[in-house]
């Protein structure tokens, strides 16, 4: 199994499909697929023939408007054909702009509306362990989504509940809506706060497959937070931590250079 092969394919997928329905956020989708490739075909307990498993890990990508890169990974693994991603945010189409759980199989929790994931995936998680069942919850959040004084909420009372089955990803790339991340609201020290909260902490290279790998399986007692330093627009060249790409689609030139990069 080649990850970078299977990420590339994602990404060209992405860049079709916000081409094609001429939809923002190519950059915020891009600078996820990595740690989605990672998820989805090396980490999380799921089966694409049998989505709705019981004991199925769960994953929550709270930064619903990156739904293509979701899309995407989900289609790559064989949780519907790649055919349904032709009408992404289109008329006549099934898969929204922003994440809808009743479209297609593999989607857990409808999003968008920023700051609800961690929380929804709280829930989650006690629900497993008050089950007594060992299926873990993961859930990717944005830099920016931080702003919400609901996650901190979530973050605050995970460690209380010991949940120890609970995984939060930040797609830490720097770039949110008004700007640069910490030039809106300065984030850090982030790993600080989230060890004075009582979370394991992992800072990693969130483009490299061995440190993600490393950082989704490490056993921890209590919740684990992994800060994942990203690139936005990560591997199109002129979509590279260029903050433009959260809101542009690329054109049909664009959109053959993307292709061209991503072989």
């Amino acid at each position: 199994m080649n990850l970078n092969t299977i990420a590339n394919s994602i990404r060209r997928s992405i860049v079709k499909m916000n081409a094609r329905s001429k939809a923002s956020h190519s950059g915020t989708a891009l600078s996820t697929v990595d740690i989605l490739t990672v998820l989805y075909f090396k980490t999380l307990n799921i089966d694409p023939k049998n989505p709705l498993h019981v004991n199925r890990d769960k994953f929550i990508l709270s930064k619903g408007h990156g739904s293509s890169a979701l899309y995407a990974t989900l289609a790559e693994r064989g949780f519907f054909d790649k055919s349904l991603l032709e009408g992404f945010y289109l008329d006549g189409g099934i898969l929204p702009g922003h994440l809808d759980k009743e479209a297609v199989p593999g989607v857990e929790v409808s999003s968008g509306s920023l700051g609800h994931g961690l929380s929804l995936g709280l829930g989650m998680a006690i629900a497993n362990k008050v089950d007594g069942r060992d299926s873990k919850v993961y859930v990717m959040c944005g830099d920016g989504e931080l702003n919400e004084g609901s996650m901190w909420e979530a973050i605050m009372f995970a460690p209380c509940q010991q949940l120890k089955n609970l995984t939060l990803i930040i797609d830490y790339n720097k770039l949110q809506g008004y700007g640069r991340t910490n030039e809106v609201i300065n984030l850090e020290p982030l790993s600080d706060k989230f060890t004075a909260f009582n979370w394991d902490v992992f800072e990693i290279n969130g483009h490299d497959y061995t440190e993600i790998e490393s950082a989704l399986t490490q056993t921890t007692q209590k919740p684990k937070v992994i800060i994942a330093h990203t690139i936005k627009g990560k591997g199109v060249s002129y979509m590279e931590n260029q903050f433009v790409w959260h809101y542009k689609s690329p054109n049909e030139e664009q959109l053959q250079q993307a292709l061209s990069e991503l072989i």
